[in-house]
């Protein structure tokens, strides 16, 4: 009894291993993997977490100074003064420096989210760069069993006496060609799959991606549409946020352009027998010769330049978004064309051909040309819709993802 419990446990687990196996990855776990691990992505939050103590220190008022004089060395002559200096902030520099420290980090938030919107556009163009090599290298296996049947199927008419050994000799040479192909495939994928890795650290052995039955080709919005989101893509509001850094800047210049007041408060005994004398006194430093204002300059020059940065920036998006959704809006309609004519017929074509050349009826130049057209219509679809699916994570590079998906 104990003997056929574990041969029954063994015989569950060898049926339970193949439904236990990994299950392929998707792309939304791929996006989650990235935007939870990658190294770049992660340092940016570190950047957004240390403003947080770049605020508290803009918010802390100026240390008071201690002084405490001797004068001479006769005790009956000696003079004594104890005295505090408190420095008294004017022209709103304080609240000049937090309102910069602010800005620093909303410019450090933006340019996180800039960077997170990069990775996951990368993230969705390296999933299905190794979708399509997948494809691709399906299609390879596909081929190298074809040209494999091919090969057998001369053979036989060589043996039979229906045709010539050269006959035969082409059909090995193309189903060499065919497993050359499929090696070369199974390369590509396994480089695509180190790219998609590498954008979590992860290790590509933990990686399984396949192709789906009804290959998903990405739709291709309104141009218009896509150029009034500029204004709120991640580069935008970096470049936004980069612009009132540069105005907070300005303001803070400006502000020390008014002198800052020290008040003095103390006591002097200029002889042990006489009584202690209060001291207040006000130290100003007179702005004969500097006003800031080369500093003032600077800053109100680099707010010019961030003006210039984001109308560039503007121009950049509208320029590479235009180009971008024709890639898309090209690729669309080939992947729609080939997928719906070219494909079909030459899936067609070449069997009609392979029926024919064991009947006789076409020779081997036929059915390895119908074999190659078949393979080229297939590659040609499917790099369709890689280019389709490349185009459009360049656009969500440079808007970030569409209102309802974003993460």
């Amino acid at each position: 009894m104990k003997n056929l419990c574990i041969v029954l446990a063994l015989a569950a687990g060898f049926a339970c291993a193949p439904a236990c196996a990994a299950a392929p990855l998707t792309l939304d776990a791929a996006v989650a993997r990235a935007l939870q691990a990658n190294p770049a992505l992660r340092a940016a939050g570190h950047e957004v977490a240390a403003q947080e103590g770049s605020i508290a220190q803009a918010r802390a008022l100026p240390n008071p100074t201690l002084e405490f004089v001797r004068e001479g060395q006769d005790r009956a002559n000696r003079t004594t003064t104890a005295q505090l200096g408190i420095p008294i902030e004017l022209g709103g520099k304080r609240g000049a420096r937090v309102d910069a420290a602010r800005r620093e980090q909303d410019l450090a938030v933006a340019e996180r989210d800039a960077l997170r919107a990069r990775v996951r556009a990368d993230t969705i163009a390296a999933f299905h760069d190794a979708v399509a090599t997948s494809e691709q290298g399906r299609l390879a296996q596909e081929l190298a069993a074809l040209a494999g049947q091919a090969a057998d199927a001369a053979a036989r008419r060589v043996d039979a006496g229906k045709a010539p050994p050269l006959e035969a000799t082409r059909a090995r040479v193309a189903q060499a060609n065919a497993r050359i192909e499929a090696l070369q495939a199974a390369r590509e994928l396994e480089s695509a799959r180190i790219r998609l890795a590498a954008l979590w650290g992860g290790n590509s052995a933990d990686i399984e991606v396949s192709a789906p039955a009804t290959p998903e080709i990405p739709a291709a919005a309104p141009l218009d549409q896509l150029v009034a989101r500029i204004v709120l893509s991640p580069t935008s509001r970096r470049a936004q946020a980069e612009l009132a850094h540069r105005q907070s800047l300005v303001r803070v210049e400006q502000a020390r352009r008014t002198p800052d007041v020290t008040l003095i408060l103390g006591t002097r005994r200029e002889t042990p027998e006489q009584q202690r004398q209060a001291v207040l006194g006000v130290s100003l430093p007179l702005p004969l010769f500097d006003r800031n204002g080369g500093a003032l300059l600077a800053s109100l020059r680099r707010v010019d330049k961030a003006h210039d940065e984001l109308e560039a920036e503007r121009v950049r998006l509208q320029a590479e978004l235009a180009q971008a959704h024709a890639r898309l809006a090209a690729a669309v309609q080939e992947a729609a064309m080939i997928g719906s004519d070219i494909v079909p017929g030459a899936r067609e074509a070449f069997q009609l051909a392979s029926r024919g050349y064991e009947l006789g009826r076409f020779g081997l130049l036929d059915v390895l040309d119908a074999q190659r057209a078949y393979a080229q219509a297939r590659h040609q679809h499917n790099k369709a819709v890689a280019d389709a699916h490349r185009a459009a994570a360049d656009i969500e590079r440079l808007l970030g993802p569409a209102p309802q998906e974003n993460p």
